[in-house]
């Protein structure tokens, strides 16, 4: 067995590859980028080089800087991962020219599944079931219009060269096929510089069902299992499941062999996964052959007990398949959720910022959380912004999601927006639970997917003031004497009762509460409403009894900014701070940030004349706007920083030279 390998790739799936690694007794070789100097798998590794910047395409994907450290550091094979080169014909062919073992497959079989018209050629030679459409040479306008006649609408126009979505346009008739070709080899081209187009008939209830297929060296081959892995969103996968429900031992017998068929076509050696379309009358279509390890991967091996890693080690260092398909067995099902960081209230657009807060639930036999990041990492905009793939198992696919929504209730994530939210709505959809799956799912089911809040606004807004109030105590020294009234913490005052204020920004909107302190209970006013809290917070926990009702949430609480987490949900507000007059927060003649934020607009320039309470500078912080104004009359002599700077609190912003008056006589 191999004594070192150098894993060619980042995050969770470098983590991965590396515990399976270190349990084989095998050293491992870890590369990072500069935004990747500490992260998680670098810390894991038996030892990590620099590559690169952070862009990937000065990093990750230097095929010859990547050989070299290979060679440097004495690793005998490179583990791609998925992603980055894991499937680069030429980086295959660098391996092997360097007497490296990739491991993966050949390049010839990279080459022969890199093109999507290719594969179905030779697919269609080795029996495995086609969609009907076009995969042809002859590019013309002229020939793929004839061949969209004969394939029938609805189609689906898909770049050869293409993944991810990019390239792909549904046409629904020949009157839009014009129009909808142009835009998409508009894509192509400009995404993988290659604009040619294959043809498919387009089915409109479809499901995704891929094979997990392995082929040692000597040309077995094998099947373990299926995943369906129907509910995407923009093409891309969000939520997978093994095995498909709902498949008949005959159509799973059947998909299998036609996977084991597809990869002994091409010479195929290691991890491979064959991708299919499954229809409602239970026909299936080859779409397409991943060569490589999927992102989806952890739910066979739930299910079937096998590492698949493992298995990746053994068959590159020449060893037999573990097992014959006859020992391949099933138990139970699994289900998978990837974690991202996005905002699935902008059409799940990619979000970035850092990990400030990060709570995970806790790993069992039941629940495995890969990840490559920790608390305090940041989510950059050089990487795909996946945070970690939950996956969890038991004896029935019910009770598998009922697991899947409790851990989702366990992620607590602040720092960046995620889509945990909508996926523990998804898990927990009837029509999921019913298996009533397609690859429009999370169209056809938008309402149930993106609920409204389940705590309402004026709990969550007294849960927040018991967050906050618990907090500020506990990080207040104890007094030297706790029963003097002056060591109270209720403003108490002789001969009245003090309500202390609290106000609490969410969105656009700032709630004014009111605040009394008896002993350890509180009385929490919200407009017209009376709230009687109880509260106890244990580090992140909180405990609460408002009038009668026992509840309880875990929250984060930084900068002013706190997230609340409950159920699967979040509440997001800031305890908010009054903006002070210009006299109030500094002293004479001081023009500095009053805290931290952005230059909104400079409305002065150097040299101009300026009056006692005149705007020089707007700043924005916490959502709302500063005026930063003249002190007195002057005229402005420096101007420190331009719109759109980021400033701390204290930092000079502005200087004027103050001018003389003269008094009137």
């Amino acid at each position: 067995m191999f004594s070192k390998i150098l894993i060619a790739n980042r995050g969770e799936i470098a983590c991965r590859i590396i515990q399976t690694a270190h349990r084989m007794g095998i050293r491992c070789v870890a590369v990072y980028s500069d935004a990747d100097a500490n992260a998680r798998h670098v810390a894991m590794a038996d030892e990590a080089f620099h590559i690169g910047p952070a862009p990937s395409g000065e990093s990750y994907l230097k095929a010859e800087k990547i050989i070299q450290v290979a060679k440097e550091s004495g690793a005998q094979a490179i583990h791609p991962g998925y992603g980055f080169l894991s499937e680069n014909t030429g980086f295959a062919e660098a391996c092997e020219a360097n007497n490296i073992v990739f491991i993966g497959p050949p390049s010839s079989a990279i080459a022969a599944m890199g093109s999507k018209s290719a594969a179905k050629a030779i697919m269609e030679k080795a029996g495995v079931p086609l969609v009907p459409g076009y995969h042809g040479d002859d590019q013309s306008v002229e020939t793929l219009r004839a061949e969209a006649e004969k394939c029938g609408f609805p189609l689906l126009l898909k770049a050869v060269a293409g993944g991810g979505g990019k390239g792909m346009r549904v046409v629904q008739s020949m009157a839009e096929f014009d129009d909808a070709l142009a835009a998409a080899k508009r894509e192509a081209k400009n995404a993988f510089g290659n604009p040619d187009m294959l043809i498919e008939r387009y089915l409109t209830q479809p499901r995704h069902v891929e094979i997990q297929v392995f082929c040692d060296q000597d040309g077995k081959g094998v099947y373990l299992a299926e995943r369906d892995c129907s509910v995407q969103r923009r093409h891309q996968k969000v939520l997978e499941e093994a095995p498909a429900p709902g498949l008949s031992e005959d159509t799973r017998k059947a998909m299998g062999e036609a996977a084991v068929r597809a990869a002994q076509a091409i010479n195929y050696v290691g991890a491979g996964t064959v991708e299919f379309l499954y229809d409602v009358d239970g026909s299936f279509f080859f779409m397409e052959m991943n060569t490589r390890l999927q992102v989806e991967h952890p739910v066979t091996e739930m299910v079937t007990g096998q590492d698949l890693v493992e298995w990746q080690l053994k068959v590159a260092w020449g060893e037999p398949l573990p097992l014959e398909q006859s020992q391949v067995k099933t138990r139970g099902h699994a289900l998978e959720a990837r974690i991202y960081a996005e905002d699935p209230d902008q059409d799940f657009l990619p979000a970035t910022g850092n990990l400030r807060y990060l709570s995970t639930p806790d790993e069992s036999a039941h629940v495995r959380v890969d990840t490559g990041v920790t608390e305090g990492d940041d989510i950059s905009i050089h990487y795909d912004p996946m945070i970690a793939k939950l996956i969890v198992w038991d004896e029935t696919r019910d009770q598998a999601i009922n697991r899947m929504v409790q851990a989702l209730e366990h992620y607590r994530i602040a720092g960046v927006k995620t889509n945990i939210r909508f996926l523990h709505a998804l898990a927990d959809a009837q029509p999921f639970r019913e298996a009533d799956l397609t690859t429009g799912f999370i169209e056809d089911h938008r309402e149930l997917l993106f609920p409204k809040s389940r705590l309402d606004t004026h709990k969550a807004l007294v849960l927040s003031a018991g967050f906050v109030l618990e907090q500020r105590k506990s990080s207040e020294p104890v007094t030297a004497d706790p029963w003097s009234p002056f060591s109270r913490k209720n403003s108490w005052r002789m001969n009245s009762e003090y309500a202390q204020p609290l106000k609490l920004q969410v969105g656009e909107d700032v709630h004014e509460l009111k605040i009394l302190e008896r002993d350890d209970r509180y009385q929490v006013f919200v407009g017209d409403s009376i709230y009687h809290l109880n509260a106890k917070l244990d580090d992140d926990y909180l405990q609460a009894v408002i009038n009668g009702h026992r509840i309880s949430v875990h929250g984060n609480l930084h900068n002013d900014q706190l997230v609340l987490f409950y159920e699967g949900d979040t509440f997001n507000c800031t305890v908010y701070k009054e903006s002070y007059g210009f006299e109030e927060m500094a002293g004479d003649g001081s023009l500095a940030a009053p805290m931290n934020g952005a230059i909104v607009a400079v409305q002065a320039k150097v040299g101009d004349r300026v009056t006692a309470g005149q705007s020089l500078v707007i700043m924005e912080a916490m959502k709302m706007e500063h005026a930063i104004k003249a002190p007195a009359d002057g005229v402005v002599t420096e101007i420190f920083f331009a719109e759109g700077d980021q400033v701390s609190e204290g930092a000079e912003l502005i200087a004027i030279e103050v001018t003389e008056t003269e008094e009137a006589g």
